[in-house]
């Protein structure tokens, strides 16, 4: 089995065409088709359903998918590893990261990372924490920032915790403000209307599940944003929100905390246990703990008041 015809057959499995196939690794269409009947008879299984117009994956090239872009993934790793040796001069880093970081703490600690190595490529992959913990299974990140701890079991990675940010209620400054008090209780947001963020969101299930825990079903009046929309909303007065402490500080929208600490997160950083991260990855980590440790959360920019650095 070679790492070439791997390559073919993951083309060929995410085209679902052997014509497009040899044109995306600009390979000849017969060289490709007969390095992948090489495949099949070396494993002693057909790998697709051929028909004319369609291509489909057998039970044998669905079983051996997952283990070729794993293969990949890691040989890739490999390589980029070799190449970064010298003085980190290029290369890339591959980060995940849910949409209320990348609005918030990512950028200031990318520009860092970016006037100390110039030359490493940064490719970020915004997603809820579930997504991006299976992305960096399957050794397409090298990276990630999720938020602890996930629900059900997670694969095999080794994660630190950073921070632990609070939420709070995110509302225009237009429009009365949410409480007379200067903290709100998660009782308060029954039946006041809410701009929520669409499904896979973390902070979504993490609203969700508080108000359900005190006995009511939050109320919506427009549902399914990304981190941006859901600011514009919330702007234009359309309903108030749950927002992460960095974000709402950098929005123009009037914060209000929550009353007893009820609504926290905590943020972690994670990578594969199996495989170490390449060495622009662990430069890019040794970057953010700087960032994060260089002085106390009230006087670095994007961490508000509440967000206690962990040990």
């Amino acid at each position: 089995m070679q790492l070439q015809q791997l390559r073919y057959f993951a083309a060929v499995a995410d085209t679902r065409h052997f014509t497009r196939a040899a044109q995306r690794l600009h390979v000849a269409q017969p060289s490709l088709s007969q390095q992948i009947r090489a495949l099949e008879r070396e494993l002693g299984a057909e790998l697709f359903h051929r028909a004319r117009g369609h291509i489909a994956l057998t039970d044998a090239g669905e079983a051996l998918l997952p283990l070729a872009r794993q293969i990949l993934a890691d040989t890739d790793t490999a390589r980029r590893e070799v190449q970064e040796v010298a003085q980190l001069r290029r290369g890339r880093v591959r980060l995940g990261a849910p949409p209320s970081l990348c609005a918030s703490l990512v950028p200031d600690v990318l520009r860092r990372f970016h006037d100390e190595f110039p030359g490493i490529e940064l490719i970020i992959d915004e997603g809820g924490s579930q997504d991006l913990v299976r992305t960096l299974a399957a050794g397409e990140l090298d990276l990630a920032l999720i938020i602890t701890p996930l629900p059900g079991q997670a694969p095999a990675l080794a994660a630190t915790e950073l921070l632990r940010e609070e939420l709070v209620v995110a509302s225009s400054p237009a429009a009365p403000p949410p409480t007379k008090a200067r903290r709100i209780r998660v009782e308060d947001l029954r039946d006041r209307p809410m701009v929520m963020f669409r499904r896979g969101y973390d902070l979504r299930e993490f609203t969700t599940a508080a108000c359900r825990a005190a006995g009511f079903e939050p109320s919506f009046t427009v549902e399914g944003g990304e981190m941006d929309a859901v600011l514009g909303f919330v702007r234009a007065g359309l309903g108030i929100a749950v927002l992460p402490g960095m974000v709402a500080a950098r929005s123009g929208l009037r914060v209000t905390p929550f009353a007893g600490h009820a609504m926290r997160r905590t943020i972690a950083v994670a990578h594969r246990k199996d495989v170490a991260p390449p060495r622009a990855a662990r430069e890019l980590r040794r970057v953010l703990l700087e960032y994060l440790r260089s002085a106390d959360a009230d006087d670095l920019p994007g961490l508000p008041p509440g967000t206690r650095l962990l040990p």
